[in-house]
């Protein structure tokens, strides 16, 4: 067995998450977003984030507002409320 293949980290805890993949060395946000009412919103919201350096992903979910981020590093907030606002929406701040 590989040394990276267990769904626990060395500190003890597991990844149970439903299937979720947790990169060793990221970070996962989650943010509120207002104005979102469909998938268009959600693409043009996780296209404006996804542009913010050291993001991976982005999963926009118009339905609840809210905005997953996995990044490399904590990011700045006032980048995300900038990449929000371009996109034409509004951060709340951190769900």
């Amino acid at each position: 067995m590989a040394e990276n293949s267990s769904c626990c980290t060395p500190e003890g805890s597991c990844n149970s998450g439903g299937g979720t993949a947790v990169q060793v060395g990221t970070v996962t946000t989650t943010y509120k977003v207002t104005g979102m009412t469909c998938g268009h919103c959600e693409g043009a919201v996780s296209s404006e984030i996804g542009e913010i350096a050291g993001v991976s992903s982005v999963q926009a979910v118009a339905a609840t507002g809210l905005v997953t981020v996995t990044s490399q590093a904590p990011l700045d907030e006032a980048a995300v409320r900038a990449a929000v606002d371009e996109a034409g929406y509004e951060l709340v701040g951190r769900a």
